[in-house]
């Protein structure tokens, strides 16, 4: 897979940008938007399914982690064998597999039927948003790419606003196999947009072996590390956030939806705005969230005892979910040939900070400290993630300018000739040249 030098070198201008840039940017984020309605409503919803399917809480969140599994597993793997496919091909065949596994949840007759059908959902979200984030930083000139993979990642933000309370509204109100049948809908509406609006791009030329390399990385496994430790913060707050407002706050659980919003907000503005600091100075950006993501968990428990401090709070943490656009860039810079697998790999961490972080905040709560416990777990992995930006940020790196193979003259006279950021798939078309959203 190639990035075009046209499309992310510096002397790139508005004028290359494709002029359905924000319609293409938009379908990309849809199924963004269809992914954190899954992951994140499935724990609401999961004593729902529980009941119907006759097992009880703890077991019914084998589910929770079947998906989380299917993502650290399907990422890398789908990366790789899809080495040699054009992209837009790549996430419209994706975004279908990911359709068929939350329908087939919907229909799921037992609980072992779920297991695998969460497992099989669980397979593409990885891999669609590291093609998802190349195919968005490809589309505009380098100096933007932070902010373009963070309007793409609005998606997965603003489902935390819309999606998730929409889907529980659903499951309780329908049934809980109606709101994973609502996420199926929504995924098959990104493929229909994504098919009517997303550049066409030839067959990717790149080896799999090549992508591989990425794995001999240093700092490809180091700003990895960042994700994996320095994100689980926020989820150990987040996965017990509904028990801490009714045992702690107090509060009713007709408000939990609240604060859930809240969150989704505070992680929605932070993709939108911390993305810019990111586009001019990127490793530096990233040590300023983490730290800041550090000192919004240590005040968790300070705040848990008013609803109106606990939002502001719960706000902060959710704007530390920019990180994740943050480290995106990062491994586009340091992956060198191998973009579609690091690009993956970014999700593969992500998750494995969604395990990590309730793994150890559920520690502290069964070692009786209580459940504002998580906060400081949650500070102690943002400062252990900032100790390994600061690892990262001594190894250094140079953004990497991946040249396609098709571009036999020299990168200086890239600006001379136009290209189109995705190459079409019919070169004999000289439309095709002009406009790059064939």
């Amino acid at each position: 897979m190639s990035i075009s030098p046209q499309a992310t070198s510096p002397r790139a201008t508005a004028a290359s940008a494709p002029p359905h840039l924000a319609i293409v940017l938009f379908s990309l984020a849809m199924g963004g938007f269809a992914i954190g309605t899954t992951e994140f409503a499935s724990m609401s919803l999961l004593p729902f399914f529980a009941a119907d399917l006759r097992v009880d809480e703890p077991t019914a969140g084998h589910a929770i982690s079947a998906y989380a599994l299917g993502v650290v597993l399907g990422a890398p793997l789908i990366a790789v064998l899809g080495a040699r496919f054009a992209r837009r091909t790549q996430f419209l065949v994706l975004m279908a597999v990911f359709a068929l596994g939350n329908a087939l949840t919907a229909l799921a007759p037992g609980f072992g039927w779920m297991i695998a059908a969460r497992f099989l959902a669980g397979l593409p979200h990885g891999a669609y948003f590291g093609i998802a984030a190349l195919v968005a930083a490809s589309l505009v000139p380098q100096h933007r790419r932070s902010r373009a993979i963070g309007q793409v990642m609005l998606g997965l933000t603003g489902a935390t606003i819309i999606g998730v309370p929409l889907a529980n509204l659903v499951g309780q109100t329908v049934g809980w196999r109606a709101s994973f049948g609502l996420v199926s809908l929504l995924a098959l509406l990104t493929v229909l947009l994504c098919a009517l609006f997303a550049p066409r791009d030839q067959a990717g030329r790149s080896d799999p072996l090549r992508e591989l390399d990425a794995l001999r990385s240093g700092r490809v496994w180091i700003t990895l590390a960042i994700g994996a430790i320095g994100f689980g913060g926020m989820f150990a707050v987040y996965t017990y956030l509904a028990t801490t407002l009714i045992e702690v706050t107090k509060v009713s659980p007709a408000v939990i939806p609240f604060f859930l919003a809240v969150f989704g907000v505070g992680a929605t503005l932070g993709n939108l705005f911390v993305p810019r600091f990111a586009d001019r100075a990127l490793m530096p950006t990233a040590g300023v969230i983490l730290l800041f993501s550090a000192v919004a968990l240590l005040v968790f428990p300070l705040a848990a005892g008013n609803p109106w401090l606990l939002a502001i709070d719960i706000f902060a943490i959710g704007a530390g979910v920019s990180l994740g656009a943050i480290l995106q860039t990062r491994l586009m810079d340091v992956a060198g040939d191998a973009q579609a697998l690091a690009a993956a790999l970014n999700h593969s961490a992500f998750n494995t900070a969604n395990a990590l972080g309730p793994f150890l905040g559920g520690l502290a709560i069964r070692e009786g400290l209580g459940w504002t416990s998580t906060g400081p777990v949650g500070a102690a992995l943002a400062l252990l993630g900032f100790l390994i930006w600061i690892v990262a940020s001594r190894a250094g790196s140079a953004p990497v300018q991946i040249t396609s193979e098709l571009d036999a003259a020299p990168l200086k006279n890239a600006a001379a000739r136009p290209s189109p950021p995705l190459a079409p798939d019919d070169q004999s078309r000289s439309a095709s040249h002009r406009d790059p959203v064939a």
